[in-house]
């Protein structure tokens, strides 16, 4: 083999090259095969509609990792990529755009040629994250790439909604539902984000109808006043026992309303008497189906208000609040106010205030598919990772209320409800109907709102497989093997998924859930446009090459916690590379152009072959439970270890002797282990850095591709016959620490060659010392290492001593005591210049500071802490200066 990696480490020049040879080769295919197992990842498909940023890059990473190294254990492999077509941040962003360069709104452009600019965004930008994608170094089957909206993903919504909707699942119904005012549309309650923010509670009498006081209600939004129906008290509530049953008057309007008993209040929050707003509040919602109460709307959908307001109507209901508190406050009613801080729901997407609105919609009956989800996490056989995600998910299940599936949208599934334009009649259908089933009439209109984006999300581990249809691929991938996703959208995403694959296919989409946090800043704060901090993957990329990033990110994760991302961690990954890089060109270039090795026979392996190799097999061991327990980041330190620090640092020195030897069998059996270490090495790293392995492998093997090789396979007998070799390896490494640290703390140069006495009673180490005294020797400077047995005649305590130095550093390596001469780590000519210098530098401070101390106008007049401090300094000096002239006194004679 003539060639060898070029000198200096370069992704550039080869990580795009690399990929598209994985690709064109079909490396990323996968096939249904009953001779393997399957193993399968749906990519949680990222919105067309932008770059991919930094937590994608996570995500994404974390999954290519986990499928190439299951692909190198012999599965059948299928990751499957996919878009989403995320109904309203998409629509808002086109419809901005077109307004910005068009000057024309949606409504002005008409729905069909507003969806068409929609469709050529997606073309855009769907296919721009593809790519980006391919940078980071995805192993996806791009052969099988979906996207929400595609044909077959829609024949599936379709189907799903109908089924459904014929088991009595989905109705359409009047109900409380949350409005976006500015995206002028309904959201599930997962799209409401609740932010604490400063407001107010107002405290407004409201007088009784028959003259009485009345009661104070405490509101934190007194502009709904105007849809009150009612004020309710706890039935043991004995401020208000008296209150029950009659009527107060809504202050400033004049409407009788009455005081009812119901469990809802709490009477420590406020008054304890709460006004009820049905057409404006949730929880006086439920209150008012309780009592059969009437809902006034006085909030529109454009968060103005009503004729209900009188003379408010029209105005933004903030701007509402403010004068109409100034109205009940000039007229008597308003008894006080209360700052506070109170959580307020934000629409997920543009951040407006979401209100609370009466609405006709279509709602999914989720009590009966929520009870099977909840199931499979209690009965294990959905597996959170970290296992405390498994109970947020169980809250939502359990807390859960119907869900609001239908957006007043344009772009995005149109729900499959046609109405008759004869009499109304909603008919639910696969297809257009030709005949109303009431009236006989033929003429229908489809319902002109499209489905939440989740719910064609839901489906995505098996619609994108071929259901409705029962394919091949539906058979042998499904249920897939596991979902890694962000513990952002574990109700958005995982629980809706959870119950309609149970729902459709009978078993759980997935085995586990691997969640991960965000990626933050290197502050600790989230990254956002607001504060200028995020980080464009593909510029970290094109600085430090796509394998630094990876390992940057695996490297810095833990399940279920937010990670910090840092320029500096990315350049540390860099320079691991390099390293390997250069390991690797070391490795190539002493192989003479050899296309293969020959394995040597185990007899001619030196200790520290059948050290590394023994380490690499038990390593990888390690690595594979930590992989089987999702514990990629510590997995990648134990390869980090293992590569930079047992091969590199190690290994490499302990064989240089004999590569440059002209023992031909010693040179050959270095080379051999040399490259079967690495080679295992590189396929433990590969998941992580695919690009840096598989251009390393291309070079260091003929024929095949290291995405297409195998996994390090254990070998159990390993240990026990290669334990002596390794024992006496160790030991001689800790040794050669040990002196290092002990030439270090003299400042003895690296050129001094020292004498090292051993101390040991144990034979077996004594034999280890001299089975590795030539690398000590070599790797430690060394000029000569004598073992001495303690317990001996002459040993010390009886003799042995006289062969220890008196004046030696020492220290323990591994329970030998070492020692070194000061003879040889010291110039001791230089160190009394030294000491002479130290010497007049202390005595020259000493002089100064008596000087100080003995001055009486200093004394009285500096601050106490001030003279303690002085006298605290010439302490220190005097007892410096004692030891400087104990040190010279020593090594006066030398």
């Amino acid at each position: 083999m003539a060639r060898n990696l070029e000198k200096t480490y370069d992704p550039s020049a080869f990580e795009s090259r690399i990929y598209r040879d994985w690709e064109e080769s079909g490396c990323f295919h996968a096939e249904p095969d009953d001779k393997r197992k399957p193993f399968a990842i749906v990519m949680p498909p990222p919105n067309i509609t932008g770059r991919l940023h930094m937590g994608h890059a996570l995500d994404q990473t974390l999954q290519d990792v986990l499928t190439r190294w299951k692909r190198l254990q012999g599965y059948c492999t299928l990751w499957l990529p996919g878009t989403d077509h995320a109904s309203i941040a998409t629509e808002v962003k086109v419809a901005d755009e077109t307004l910005a360069t068009e000057g024309k709104t949606k409504e002005e452009l008409g729905r069909e040629a507003f969806l068409d600019r929609v469709w050529t965004w997606k073309k855009l930008y769907g296919d721009g994250i593809t790519e980006q994608q391919r940078r980071l170094g995805n192993s996806c089957d791009w052969a099988r790439e979906r996207f929400t909206m595609d044909e077959g993903c829609n024949k599936a919504v379709v189907e799903f909604f109908v089924r459904l909707h014929e088991k009595g699942l989905i109705y359409r119904g009047n109900r409380l539902i949350n409005w976006c005012p500015t995206c002028g549309t309904s959201l599930s309650d997962a799209e409401v984000e609740h932010e604490d923010i400063s407001g107010a509670y107002w405290y407004v009498r409201y007088p009784a109808a028959d003259g009485g006081a009345g009661l104070v209600v405490a509101t934190s939004r007194p502009e709904t006043m105007f849809g009150d129906v009612a004020v309710a008290v706890r039935a043991d509530d004995a401020r208000y026992g008296d209150m029950i049953g009659k009527c107060v008057i809504l202050p400033c309007v004049g409407r009788e309303i009455p005081v009812i008993a119901d469990p809802y209040p709490d009477p420590a929050k406020g008054t304890g008497a709460v006004k009820i707003t049905p057409a404006h509040d949730p929880n006086d919602y439920e209150v008012g189906v309780r009592h059969g109460l009437p809902k006034i709307v006085c909030i529109d959908f454009d968060a103005r208000m009503t004729a209900e307001a009188g003379q408010y109507a029209g105005m933004d209901r903030f701007a509402c609040r403010e004068a109409w508190v100034k109205t009940l406050d000039e007229s008597g009613y308003l008894v006080k106010t209360e700052n506070i801080v109170s959580p307020t729901g934000k629409c997920y997407r543009c951040g407006t205030v979401v209100e609370p609105m009466l609405s006709d919609q279509w709602f999914v009956r989720m009590e009966a598919l929520a009870k099977p989800a909840a199931e499979a996490a209690k009965d294990g056989r959905l597996i959170h990772v970290p296992d405390r995600f498994g109970k947020v998910y169980l809250h939502w299940l359990e807390d859960i209320r119907d869900w609001c599936v239908s957006r007043q949208l344009w772009w995005g599934h149109r729900i499959p409800a046609y109405y008759c334009e004869s009499c109304g009649e909603p008919v639910v259908a696969r297809e257009k109907p030709t005949v109303c089933p009431v009236c006989g009439g033929g003429a229908f209109r489809q319902d002109e709102d499209v489905l939440d984006t989740w719910f064609s999300s839901a489906l995505w581990p098996f619609s994108t497989l071929g259901w409705p249809e029962q394919t091949r691929d539906l058979s042998y991938f499904y249920p897939t093997s596991v979902l890694v996703t962000g513990y952002d959208i574990i109700f958005f995403w995982v629980v809706r998924m959870a119950f309609s694959g149970l729902e459709c296919m009978g078993e759980i989409p997935f085995g586990h859930v691997l969640v991960h946090g965000l990626v933050r800043d290197s502050l600790g704060r989230k990254m956002s446009k607001s504060l200028n901090n995020g980080v464009d993957p593909l510029q970290v990329i094109d600085a430090y090459g796509a394998d630094a990033l990876r390992f940057m990110l695996i490297s810095g994760s833990s399940p279920g916690n937010d990670m910090r991302y840092s320029d500096d961690k990315v350049e540390s990954a860099r320079n691991f590379a390099n390293k390997l890089w250069n390991a690797a060109r070391f490795v190539i270039m002493n192989l003479d152009g050899e296309a293969e090795i020959p394995q040597p026979d185990e007899s001619v392996l030196r200790p520290e072959d059948r050290w590394v190799l023994s380490k690499v097999n038990e390593t990888a061991a390690e690595i594979t439970r930590n992989m089987e327990k999702f514990e990629l980041s510590l997995a990648l330190q134990k390869i980090y270890e293992l590569i930079r620090e047992t091969y590199c640092d190690w290994y490499i020195e302990l064989v240089k002797e004999r590569l440059y030897g002209t023992d031909e069998t010693q040179r050959g059996a270095a080379r051999y282990v040399l490259v079967s270490a690495l080679s295992d090495l590189l396929r433990l790293l590969h998941p992580y850095m695919p690009f840096i392995t598989e251009e390393i492998w291309g070079y260091l093997h003929t024929g095949g591709k290291l995405i297409s090789d195998r996994w390090p396979a254990y070998d159990g007998e390993l240990r026990a016959r290669y334990a002596e070799a390794s024992a006496q390896i160790e030991l001689g490494m800790e040794i050669i620490r040990s002196v290092r640290n002990i030439r270090a703390e003299a400042e003895a140069p690296p050129t001094r060659r020292l004498t090292v006495t051993a101390v040991t009673a144990d034979p077996q180490k004594a034999t280890a010392i001299a089975a590795v005294s030539a690398h000590i020797r070599r790797l430690a400077n060394v000029a000569a290492i004598v073992s001495v047995d303690p317990g001996a005649d002459g040993g010390k305590g009886d003799g042995t001593s006289a062969r220890i130095p008196e004046d030696a550093a020492s220290a323990l390596a591994a329970g030998v005591e070492l020692y070194v001469p000061l003879d040889d780590l010291l110039d001791y000519r230089a160190e009394r210049e030294r000491l002479a210098k130290e010497q007049t530098k202390l005595k020259g401070e000493i002089d100064r500071l008596g000087v100080k101390l003995s001055n009486g106008k200093f004394l009285s007049k500096a601050p106490e802490a001030v003279v303690l401090a002085e006298r605290e300094k010439l302490a220190k000096a005097e007892d410096g200066y004692a030891k400087v002239l104990a040190r010279a006194e020593a090594i006066r004679d030398k």
